[in-house]
């Protein structure tokens, strides 16, 4: 960045390497409550599910803008927590915050416009192929649990209900796995999960035109997740905001040395197949259609 705030923009060098650009909003009452966490939680999520979308690219991040909607209520100490967040998870990150906008808007809503650029080729949702093994970073489901225990539809304590809520409030992209799978050749396919997984997966057999075998077993649960939904997957699947990363890649490399190479824990949950359908495999080995759902942003519309 060559200048930043105060100026009508802000100056960036500009780079021979491909460009990435993401947005995402959080709006009040949509996505999050007040009262759920801090100031700081809500700026370093704003910037978090961004961060999670050039992950899915194999990409590095580089810098944002921010826009405010106020709404009444709030005074300057709750929105110098929030940009404490973003601030400190834009520097661990190296994202510059490069400037934004504020406006006045009868909810709270933060919007952050994100740029990056990705060395190698980047990673995309159209390029698995019949064969492809599935892979999913970290846990899935626990953001989802965590919700609902915020929004009192299920019951947990103590550690379990830290950790799970902790998920939802306080989520990490995958920034380091998403540049070195896009090191890999081919680069494999890949997802950020933020909608739910089977949702999500389904985005890539849409653009890759295939379909997918998934081994309802195969998921990879928290012991947190177990304690108080046992084996149901139903929010594993559907229930989103886990920003782990979902890969299809030729099943050359072991489970454990994948891990190993990508820095976090990575499981197989199926294989990519030429059968346009994704179908759900449990411990019975009967296949199963389900439908491709998750979270729909205009569900309530």
């Amino acid at each position: 960045m060559v200048l930043g705030p105060g100026d009508d923009c802000a100056i960036l060098v500009s780079s021979t390497k491909s460009l990435l650009i993401t947005i995402d909003s959080m709006v009040e009452k949509v996505h999050f409550k007040c009262e759920w966490g801090t100031p700081e939680m809500l700026g370093a999520k704003a910037l978090a599910v961004n961060l999670s979308d050039i992950a899915a690219m194999g990409g590095r991040a580089t810098a944002c803008v921010v826009n405010l909607a106020i709404r009444p209520g709030l005074d300057t100490g709750f929105f110098d927590a929030l940009y404490r967040g973003l601030t400190k998870a834009a520097a661990a990150a190296g994202v510059a915050v490069a400037g934004g906008n504020i406006t006045r808007a009868s909810e709270l809503a933060i919007t952050v416009a994100l740029l990056g650029e990705v060395d190698q080729q980047p990673l995309r949702r159209d390029s698995a192929r019949p064969g492809d093994r599935i892979y999913v970073t970290g846990t899935v489901g626990d953001a989802a649990l965590g919700l609902r225990i915020l929004q009192n539809q299920v019951s947990a304590a103590g550690s379990v209900r830290n950790q799970l809520v902790k998920r939802f409030l306080q989520p990490t992209a995958q920034l380091g796995a998403g540049r070195k799978l896009a090191r890999l050749k081919p680069p494999p396919a890949a997802i950020d999960i933020s909608d739910g997984l089977w949702q999500d997966l389904g985005h890539v057999l849409e653009r890759s035109g295939v379909g997918a075998q998934v081994d309802r077993t195969a998921l990879p649960l928290s012991a947190a997740y177990r304690q108080v939904c046992g084996n149901s997957c139903d929010l594993a699947l559907s229930g989103g905001e886990d920003y782990e990363l979902l890969f299809c890649l030729r099943p050359r490399i072991s489970e454990a040395e994948l891990s190993r190479r990508l820095g976090v824990k990575v499981r197989c949950i199926g294989e990519i197949t030429r059968d346009k359908r994704a179908l759900l495999v449990d411990k019975t080995g009967e296949p199963s259609i389900v439908p491709m759902r998750g979270w729909d942003q205009l569900r309530a519309i």
